[in-house]
């Protein structure tokens, strides 16, 4: 006869590969139930978007079968429970479990169509996603996303009127250019900019969301430092291209991110623009911008290095049509983002099982 505690033990054998324990001892296993040679259990993963979903599945099943009985009918359910490391009372962003800011450390660089692709490939894997685009100065979300001209609506959430965000492509969205005519150029001095963004955090309605994705406006300067100070950050993403006045500027960022008074851990590092390949010479790369400048960097900080993404021009047409490269089924640049997604949501989940993160209290 098939036991519970036999197939509890055969599970105990099957690692979760990112953490480095047995499903048992991380207590992802639930509701095992046994009748006859049939078994059924619930595997409770850390996030809907996992990548090692169908892999996990497989290992349980041939844990079973090998440690427990070949004729055994197993059925494995997966679902998922985001994880969170939010050591905060919870009063901002009651909802949200992982604030990710995407930065770089100039312009130009490709960040806000990294972070709206990145914010849709996890969306694809079916995480409740949320994107902010923090650009006060220069929002570019409204364009890439398809929604510019769009006005959110107002609505009453416990006796205080609250911003709802505009909902595509299954994410929710805000951005300063649905609030102003996107003609009018935004001339506010720093403390303006900051009070817009903390508007953001308090005066919107996010809802539960497993990612609030940030499109942070590029340098070191009061953005940033708001944003650390005001919300617990998972840890950031840093976006540079190869070359080395971007990866110089990239390193600013990055030893702001570790300043002892801010202490932002980093999920890792992103090379965009990497190399391009012209359709007529697949095997061919040609790096026009130089050859490996962020991973480089990446290794010297000892940062993950999430991945690579090469030049393709649909990246480029997708953000100026409202139709993000990653909606394009089974075209390069969707694979290239989906893999980045599937990197970064493992990085998150490493990090939510280490050290929690903290609020940053830093001097005015």
């Amino acid at each position: 006869m098939i036991t519970q505690d036999a197939v509890m033990q055969a599970l105990s054998h099957v690692q979760e590969p990112d953490l480095g324990k047995d499903l048992v001892t991380l207590g992802m296993i639930k509701d095992v139930q046994i009748d006859g040679m049939a078994v059924s259990f619930t595997v409770e993963l850390t996030t809907p978007a996992c990548p090692l979903k169908e892999m996990i599945e497989k290992a349980c099943i041939n844990a079973v079968h090998l440690l427990v009985s070949k004729e055994a009918q197993v059925t494995v359910n997966l679902t998922a429970r985001t994880t969170t490391r939010r050591s905060d009372n919870g009063d901002l962003l009651p909802g949200v479990k992982n604030i990710i800011p995407v930065i770089s450390g100039k312009g130009g660089v490709g960040k806000s169509t990294v972070a709206v692709n990145l914010a849709l490939a996890l969306a694809q894997e079916g995480a409740k996603v949320g994107l902010m685009d923090a650009d006060i100065h220069g929002p570019s979300v409204p364009i890439m996303m398809g929604i510019r001209g769009e006005r959110p609506r107002m609505m009453d959430v416990n006796g205080k009127g609250m911003i709802i965000p505009i909902e595509k492509y299954g994410i929710k969205t805000m951005s300063i250019g649905l609030l102003i005519d996107e003609k009018q150029a935004v001339i506010w001095r720093g403390p303006q900019v900051s009070s817009a963004l903390k508007q953001f955090i308090t005066d919107v309605y996010w809802g539960e969301l497993d990612y609030l994705i940030i499109d942070m406006p590029p340098g070191t300067g009061d953005v940033q430092l708001t944003l650390v100070q005001t919300v617990p950050v998972t840890g950031a993403v840093v976006v540079s291209t190869p070359q080395a006045v971007a990866a110089s500027d990239a390193r600013k960022a990055i030893v702001m991110l570790k300043q002892p008074q801010i202490n932002v851990p980093i999920l890792g590092v992103i090379e965009n623009m990497a190399y391009f390949t012209p359709a007529e010479l697949p095997e061919n790369k040609y790096y026009l911008f130089g050859q490996g400048g962020a991973q480089q960097m990446a290794e010297q900080f000892e940062l993950p290095f999430i991945g690579e993404l090469p030049i393709i021009q649909s990246i480029r047409e997708g953000g100026d049509s409202g139709m993000p490269a990653v909606l394009d089924g089974g075209s390069p640049a969707r694979e290239a983002f989906m893999e980045l997604s599937a990197a970064l949501v493992r990085n998150v989940s490493i990090r939510n099982a280490g050290t929690p993160t903290q609020v940053v209290q830093m001097q005015s």
